[in-house]
C-alpha cells in the first residue's frame, strides 16, 4: 500500500515538473543568466590566487562589473589580486610592420562580501516548512551509510556528494535545506562515481533535482520554479526528464516511503 502510495505521488509530481519544463525560461531565470554572464571565467591559476587571499570568496569582479550590476565597492576593502592578459602593439623600426605582443599585469577583483548596493537575481527558492519530515531524512541518510555533514563554505554550492558522505552549507532555511540535503541524497542513491554507465553532467542534474522536486511536493512544500529553473540551467528538458523517468521515480518512492509513510 505505501509503495502505491509513494508511486501516485511520484507520478503526479513529475507530470507537473514535466509541464514546467515544456514552458519557456522564468522570468527568475532571465535574469539570473543575464546576471552571470557578466561574471568572467577564471583561469585555474588565478582561482588559486583568489581562494589563497580569500578563501571564502564566492563571486568576484572587478570594479567596473560591479558598478555596471548597480553594486560598489566597500570604502577600505581591499582588492584580491589576479593576472590579467595584455594585448599589446609593437611597431618594428626598420620596415615599419606591426605585431602583438601577450603580457601579464596585476589586476584588482573583489569579493560579493566586499560590495553593496542591488541585490542580485537569485533563483526561486522552495519554500514553506519540512517539519518533522527533515529529521526523518536524516535519519534515513544516516541508515544508508551516507556520513552527513554541515559546512561554512562549499565554494558557492549549498551541497556536495562525494560517494559515501553529504556535505550541506549551514546557513540554509529550512525548506531550501530540506531540497538540497534530497538532491545530495539522489546522487548517492543514483550515481555512483565508479559506475562505469555513469551518466552526464546534464542527466545526473536532472534526476537529482527530479527526485527533489518530487519529495519536495510529498511533504507540503512549495516549489515555486526552483526544480525547472535549476534542470534548464543545466540544459536537461521533458525529454531528458522521460529517459530517466523510471529512475527517478524508483529513488523518489524509496525516500517517500522512508520519510514521509513510515
Amino acid at each position: 500500500m505505501k509503495a502505491e502510495q509513494a508511486r501516485k505521488l511520484t507520478a503526479q509530481a513529475l507530470t507537473q515538473l514535466a509541464s514546467e519544463l515544456d514552458q519557456g525560461a522564468s522570468d527568475t531565470l532571465t535574469a539570473y543568466l543575464g546576471t552571470m554572464a557578466k561574471f568572467h571565467r577564471y583561469s585555474f591559476g588565478n582561482i588559486l590566487l583568489i581562494a589563497s587571499q580569500q578563501p571564502d570568496a564566492t563571486q568576484v569582479a572587478g570594479f567596473g562589473t560591479w558598478k555596471k550590476l548597480r553594486r560598489f565597492v566597500k570604502k577600505g576593502e581591499k582588492g584580491i589580486v589576479i593576472i590579467a592578459p595584455v594585448v599589446i602593439s609593437t611597431e618594428q623600426v626598420e620596415d615599419g610592420d606591426k605585431d602583438t605582443a601577450l603580457r601579464f599585469k596585476a589586476a584588482f577583483v573583489f569579493d560579493i562580501s566586499q560590495t553593496d548596493g542591488e541585490a542580485l537575481p537569485e533563483f526561486s527558492r522552495v519554500g514553506g516548512n519540512p517539519s518533522g519530515h527533515a529529521d526523518h531524512l536524516k535519519a534515513f541518510i544516516t541508515t544508508q551509510g551516507i556520513n552527513l555533514e554541515f559546512s561554512d563554505n562549499l565554494g558557492g554550492a549549498h551541497g556536495v556528494s562525494r560517494g559515501g558522505s553529504i556535505s550541506i552549507l549551514n546557513t540554509l532555511e529550512p525548506a531550501q535545506e530540506f531540497s538540497v540535503l534530497v538532491h545530495e541524497l539522489a546522487h548517492e542513491l543514483l550515481h555512483k562515481s565508479n559506475d562505469k554507465d555513469r551518466p552526464s553532467k546534464t542527466v545526473r542534474e536532472t534526476e537529482a533535482e527530479a527526485v527533489a522536486f518530487v519529495v519536495n511536493h510529498a511533504v507540503g512544500l512549495k516549489t515555486n520554479s526552483a526544480s525547472s529553473d535549476y534542470i534548464k540551467l543545466y540544459r536537461g528538458d521533458s525529454g531528458t526528464l522521460a529517459s530517466s523517468l523510471e529512475r527517478i521515480q524508483k529513488a523518489a518512492s524509496r525516500i517517500i516511503q522512508a520519510i514521509v509513510l513510515s
